[in-house]
């Protein structure tokens, strides 16, 4: 979001008309321009909350790129630009490109594509850093004895980190979400000891550069040095991360691409980066830590990296054999029709599946039937905020039918069939029963009081984040479907029609 406005704010410190060199470094900002990007900044305010519904999400969108061609448009035309036709070479390339991979991506891999532009919004801001750092005299950021202003030397270091730890970070989720790597969490020994080693060195380094009695020469190696370090941190915090506990890591991370678009925003006397990468950043951190309570995590040790990572976390398959009921899609069918209510719980089973549209066909049939069919949705099912709710959207599943945690709970006691497609730790009971496990106060669905639950696992040798086991298999209530989510779907619509 941020890379544009970026790229073509870079050429030149102030919102001035006219001569914008380094002599105007201090002048009087243009009302026109302060009100421009005033104006931006609402339709900013305006997406975030039409995002905040998938029935508003488009208008939300709107005003998004609204905001962004008022803050692009009033930036290269109040500013003195070098070439503005590479400025508009670059901004058609990237904007093909972006409704390109606009029209071909799969709704399943939004995740790993939020990953990546992530990791172009921190790259974005590393680069006007260093642009900054090379050029200070185009920036304005000078004192009178021709060293770079202290307080600049400090926005373009945390501007830098902060990015740099968005871009090496976001490549390491892209890969795990993309399958490039495992998904399992790479355990470095003493991780949180080299972690808090290097943060400590990247805050040290940035208060010795801005100290330095002359910069960059002489102490600007400080500067690159705290690049580096950042580039290193970032693989080392998402390294230890379990790939099923990604939505907390996106959420994350694209809090980190809005404080270090902030932080340039200084750098650059930018008002529009400022008031947008503060909107990001706050509303990634507030969303981060609702979904840190939704799976009983520390918000702390989200920031240092150090969740989904515990130690002591229960290995996979290391149980005792328990006996389970299996059934066929002939079996659910036949219950499925002659229930009254059914809550179907979506999980990451059904992402990779790409079950959704199945799963709406499904609905439709049985609704056609006189049964009443809502989905429950749990803040972190997925892999990023929001991931069901986007491919329910993409099935044509009405916003309607769809239920947070909280709105739906009630309502296993009084539903005939629980029917959970790819889900697992977010209905396991363990949450609330056992003082022991890992997920331990996490809130979850109470699936268990439903009457009948169907399951539909590949198989019942995997398990969820936590590495535990989940009682809900071997309930009386509980038939289990042992095969593919989209396959299994598919039979229970033909035996539905």
């Amino acid at each position: 979001m941020f890379s544009s406005l970026a790229a073509s704010a870079g050429a030149a410190p102030l919102e001035c008309f006219g001569d914008c060199g380094p002599a105007a470094a201090h002048g009087a900002v243009n009302p026109w321009v302060a009100l421009a990007y005033l104006v931006a900044g609402v339709f900013f305010i305006l997406a975030l909350r039409g995002l905040s519904s998938p029935a508003t999400s488009r208008r939300g969108n709107r005003f998004g790129m609204a905001g962004m061609l008022i803050a692009v448009a009033t930036t290269l035309v109040t500013h003195e630009i070098a070439n503005i036709a590479e400025i508009g070479i670059a901004i058609f390339l990237g904007g093909i490109i972006g409704f390109v991979i606009a029209q071909r991506i799969a709704m399943t891999a939004m995740p790993q594509l939020v990953a990546a532009f992530h990791s172009l919004v921190g790259l974005a801001a590393v680069l006007v850093a260093v642009a900054a750092f090379l050029n200070p005299d185009a920036f304005g950021i000078l004192d009178a004895s021709g060293n770079i202003l202290a307080v600049s030397r400090v926005e373009m270091a945390l501007g830098a980190a902060i990015g740099a730890i968005t871009f090496s970070g976001s490549v390491i989720a892209f890969a795990k979400l993309n399958g490039n790597m495992s998904g399992k969490p790479i355990m470095l020994p003493a991780r949180h000891v080299i972690n808090l080693g290097t943060l400590v060195a990247i805050l040290g380094g940035t208060a010795a550069y801005a100290m330095a009695p002359v910069a960059p020469a002489g102490e600007g190696w400080l500067f690159w040095a705290i690049v580096a370090a950042a580039f290193a941190i970032g693989f080392l915090l998402i390294i230890p991360i379990g790939g099923a506990d990604m939505p907390v890591v996106v959420s994350m991370l694209n809090s980190y691409s809005g404080w270090a678009a902030a932080a340039m925003g200084f750098t650059l006397h930018n008002t529009a980066m400022i008031i947008t990468g503060a909107l990001v950043g706050s509303s990634g951190a507030i969303l981060s830590y609702i979904m840190c309570r939704a799976m009983n995590r520390s918000f702390i040790s989200v920031i240092a990296g150090g969740f989904g990572a515990d130690d002591s976390a229960a290995a996979a398959g290391g149980g005792e054999q328990r006996p389970y009921k299996t059934g066929s899609a002939e079996d659910a069918a036949f219950m499925l029709e002659q229930a009254e209510k059914v809550i179907v719980i979506p999980g990451y089973g059904m992402a990779v599946a790409q079950a959704q549209h199945a799963l709406r066909e499904m609905t439709d049939l049985l609704e056609e039937k006189g049964v009443e069919v809502k989905f429950a949705i749990h803040p972190v099912a997925g892999r990023m905020p929001g991931h069901m709710n986007v491919l329910l959207a993409e099935a044509n599943v009405a916003y309607d039918k769809v239920f947070e945690l909280e709105d739906i709970n009630s309502e296993f006691a009084q539903a005939d069939v629980a029917f959970i497609i790819g889900a697992n730790d977010v209905v396991n009971p363990a949450a609330k029963t056992d003082k022991s496990s890992p997920i331990y106060g996490m809130p979850v669905f109470d699936v268990d009081k439903a009457k009948q639950v169907f399951f539909i696992k590949r198989s019942m040798g995997g398990v969820g984040y936590a590495g535990v086991d989940n009682d809900v298999f071997y309930m009386n209530q509980t038939v289990m479907l042992l095969a593919d989510a989209k396959k299994m779907v598919e039979e229970i619509v033909k035996a539905l029609d």
